[in-house]
Protein backbone atom coordinates (compact mmCIF):
# COMPACT_ATOMS: atom_id res chain seq x y z
CA UNK A 1 0.00 0.00 0.00
CA UNK A 2 1.41 3.36 -1.05
CA UNK A 3 0.43 6.56 0.67
CA UNK A 4 0.78 9.93 -0.94
CA UNK A 5 0.77 12.99 1.28
CA UNK A 6 0.09 16.32 -0.33
CA UNK A 7 0.40 19.46 1.72
CA UNK A 8 -1.80 21.94 -0.15
CA UNK A 9 -1.46 24.81 2.22
CA UNK A 10 0.62 25.47 5.26
CA UNK A 11 0.91 29.07 6.26
CA UNK A 12 2.11 30.60 9.45
CA UNK A 13 1.55 34.21 10.26
CA UNK A 14 2.97 36.04 13.21
CA UNK A 15 3.08 39.66 14.18
CA UNK A 16 5.54 40.39 16.95
CA UNK A 17 7.50 43.19 18.52
CA UNK A 18 10.97 42.12 19.56
CA UNK A 19 11.07 44.34 22.63
CA UNK A 20 10.07 43.99 26.26
CA UNK A 21 6.48 44.97 27.12
CA UNK A 22 4.88 44.17 23.75
CA UNK A 23 2.16 41.84 22.49
CA UNK A 24 2.67 38.86 20.17
CA UNK A 25 -0.24 37.80 17.94
CA UNK A 26 0.19 34.91 15.54
CA UNK A 27 -0.78 31.43 14.51
CA UNK A 28 -0.96 29.03 11.62
CA UNK A 29 -3.37 27.55 9.11
CA UNK A 30 -2.82 24.13 7.56
CA UNK A 31 -4.52 21.78 5.14
CA UNK A 32 -3.46 18.20 4.40
CA UNK A 33 -4.88 15.76 1.86
CA UNK A 34 -3.91 12.08 1.73
CA UNK A 35 -5.05 9.39 -0.73
CA UNK A 36 -4.36 5.65 -0.42
CA UNK A 37 -5.09 3.32 -3.32
CA UNK A 38 -5.87 -0.37 -2.83
CA UNK A 39 -6.55 -3.19 -5.27
CA UNK A 40 -10.34 -2.76 -5.01
CA UNK A 41 -10.74 0.81 -3.81
CA UNK A 42 -9.22 3.90 -2.32
CA UNK A 43 -9.26 5.90 0.89
CA UNK A 44 -9.15 9.70 1.14
CA UNK A 45 -8.43 11.86 4.16
CA UNK A 46 -8.56 15.67 4.40
CA UNK A 47 -7.50 17.65 7.46
CA UNK A 48 -7.80 21.39 8.19
CA UNK A 49 -6.55 23.24 11.27
CA UNK A 50 -6.31 26.82 12.54
CA UNK A 51 -4.08 27.70 15.52
CA UNK A 52 -3.98 31.32 16.76
CA UNK A 53 -1.87 32.48 19.72
CA UNK A 54 -1.54 35.68 21.75
CA UNK A 55 1.30 36.42 24.13
CA UNK A 56 3.01 39.10 26.19
CA UNK A 57 6.75 39.69 25.70
CA UNK A 58 7.87 40.43 29.26
CA UNK A 59 11.59 40.29 28.40
CA UNK A 60 13.61 40.84 25.21
CA UNK A 61 13.93 37.05 24.88
CA UNK A 62 10.84 35.62 26.65
CA UNK A 63 7.15 35.61 25.71
CA UNK A 64 4.26 33.87 27.51
CA UNK A 65 0.69 33.55 26.34
CA UNK A 66 -2.26 31.42 25.34
CA UNK A 67 -2.84 29.22 22.29
CA UNK A 68 -5.91 27.63 20.75
CA UNK A 69 -6.36 25.12 17.92
CA UNK A 70 -9.47 23.99 16.05
CA UNK A 71 -9.17 21.10 13.59
CA UNK A 72 -11.47 19.06 11.40
CA UNK A 73 -10.80 15.92 9.38
CA UNK A 74 -12.80 13.67 7.09
CA UNK A 75 -11.78 10.11 6.13
CA UNK A 76 -13.74 8.17 3.49
CA UNK A 77 -13.05 4.73 1.99
CA UNK A 78 -16.30 4.40 0.01
CA UNK A 79 -17.86 2.10 2.62
CA UNK A 80 -17.31 3.98 5.85
CA UNK A 81 -16.85 7.69 6.56
CA UNK A 82 -15.24 9.09 9.73
CA UNK A 83 -15.50 12.76 10.72
CA UNK A 84 -13.35 14.20 13.52
CA UNK A 85 -13.55 17.61 15.18
CA UNK A 86 -10.89 18.60 17.68
CA UNK A 87 -9.75 21.56 19.73
CA UNK A 88 -6.81 22.37 21.97
CA UNK A 89 -6.47 25.18 24.48
CA UNK A 90 -3.37 25.90 26.51
CA UNK A 91 -0.42 28.12 27.26
CA UNK A 92 2.94 28.61 25.58
CA UNK A 93 6.38 29.99 26.37
CA UNK A 94 8.68 31.31 23.62
CA UNK A 95 12.41 31.91 23.95
CA UNK A 96 14.00 33.99 21.15
CA UNK A 97 17.70 34.58 20.45
CA UNK A 98 18.84 37.09 17.80
CA UNK A 99 21.90 35.78 15.94
CA UNK A 100 22.51 39.02 14.03
CA UNK A 101 20.37 41.73 12.37
CA UNK A 102 19.06 39.25 9.79
CA UNK A 103 18.63 35.94 11.65
CA UNK A 104 16.98 34.90 14.92
CA UNK A 105 16.08 31.51 16.33
CA UNK A 106 13.21 30.77 18.70
CA UNK A 107 11.55 27.80 20.35
CA UNK A 108 7.90 27.54 21.40
CA UNK A 109 6.85 25.17 24.18
CA UNK A 110 3.12 24.67 24.57
CA UNK A 111 0.98 22.59 26.92
CA UNK A 112 -2.72 22.26 27.62
CA UNK A 113 -6.04 20.44 27.27
CA UNK A 114 -7.41 18.77 24.12
CA UNK A 115 -10.77 17.33 23.06
CA UNK A 116 -11.77 15.15 20.08
CA UNK A 117 -15.24 14.19 18.82
CA UNK A 118 -15.59 11.36 16.28
CA UNK A 119 -18.59 10.42 14.14
CA UNK A 120 -18.57 7.21 12.09
CA UNK A 121 -21.05 6.52 9.30
CA UNK A 122 -21.11 2.93 8.08
CA UNK A 123 -23.04 0.91 5.50
CA UNK A 124 -26.79 1.39 5.60
CA UNK A 125 -27.79 3.53 8.54
CA UNK A 126 -24.95 2.47 10.86
CA UNK A 127 -23.79 5.40 12.99
CA UNK A 128 -21.65 5.82 16.09
CA UNK A 129 -20.02 8.70 17.89
CA UNK A 130 -17.40 9.06 20.60
CA UNK A 131 -15.65 11.78 22.55
CA UNK A 132 -12.19 11.95 24.15
CA UNK A 133 -10.36 14.35 26.45
CA UNK A 134 -6.65 14.57 27.14
CA UNK A 135 -3.57 16.75 27.36
CA UNK A 136 -0.67 17.76 25.14
CA UNK A 137 2.82 19.20 25.43
CA UNK A 138 5.19 20.07 22.59
CA UNK A 139 8.32 21.99 21.57
CA UNK A 140 8.85 23.55 18.13
CA UNK A 141 12.14 25.28 17.21
CA UNK A 142 12.11 27.80 14.34
CA UNK A 143 14.25 30.27 12.38
CA UNK A 144 13.28 33.91 11.69
CA UNK A 145 14.80 35.77 8.71
CA UNK A 146 14.44 39.57 8.85
CA UNK A 147 13.87 40.76 5.27
CA UNK A 148 13.49 44.50 5.87
CA UNK A 149 12.40 46.74 8.77
CA UNK A 150 11.28 43.85 10.97
CA UNK A 151 9.30 42.15 8.21
CA UNK A 152 10.45 38.58 7.74
CA UNK A 153 9.88 34.88 7.29
CA UNK A 154 9.61 32.06 9.87
CA UNK A 155 10.71 28.50 9.08
CA UNK A 156 10.39 25.28 11.08
CA UNK A 157 10.82 21.62 10.18
CA UNK A 158 8.79 19.93 12.91
CA UNK A 159 9.22 19.38 16.61
CA UNK A 160 8.63 16.93 19.40
CA UNK A 161 5.76 16.32 21.76
CA UNK A 162 3.55 14.05 23.81
CA UNK A 163 -0.23 13.80 23.94
CA UNK A 164 -2.94 11.68 25.56
CA UNK A 165 -6.61 10.97 24.80
CA UNK A 166 -9.08 9.01 26.91
CA UNK A 167 -12.36 8.06 25.16
CA UNK A 168 -15.65 8.03 27.08
CA UNK A 169 -17.87 4.97 27.73
CA UNK A 170 -14.93 2.69 28.58
CA UNK A 171 -13.31 3.49 25.24
CA UNK A 172 -9.64 3.31 24.40
CA UNK A 173 -6.92 5.35 26.07
CA UNK A 174 -4.20 6.68 23.76
CA UNK A 175 -0.80 8.18 24.43
CA UNK A 176 1.55 9.29 21.68
CA UNK A 177 5.10 10.58 21.64
CA UNK A 178 6.22 12.17 18.38
CA UNK A 179 9.55 13.39 17.02
CA UNK A 180 8.79 14.71 13.54
CA UNK A 181 11.84 16.75 12.55
CA UNK A 182 12.07 16.76 8.76
CA UNK A 183 8.53 15.38 8.28
CA UNK A 184 6.74 18.73 8.51
CA UNK A 185 7.57 22.13 7.11
CA UNK A 186 6.15 25.41 8.39
CA UNK A 187 6.69 28.69 6.54
CA UNK A 188 5.37 31.97 7.80
CA UNK A 189 5.46 35.73 7.65
CA UNK A 190 6.03 38.00 10.62
CA UNK A 191 6.37 41.71 11.30
CA UNK A 192 8.13 43.27 14.26
CA UNK A 193 6.52 46.60 15.11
Amino acid sequence: MKKFLLILALATFSFANAQKGTILVGGNISYTSEKSEFKFGEEKENTFSFSPKVGYQFNDNWTVGGEFTVASSNQDNGIEEVKNNAFKIGAFVRYSVPLNQTFSVFADMGAGFQNVKNKEYGPGNAYSKSKADGMYVGVTPALFINMKNGFGLNFNIGGLGYETLSFDNNGADYSRFFFNFGKEVGIGISKNF
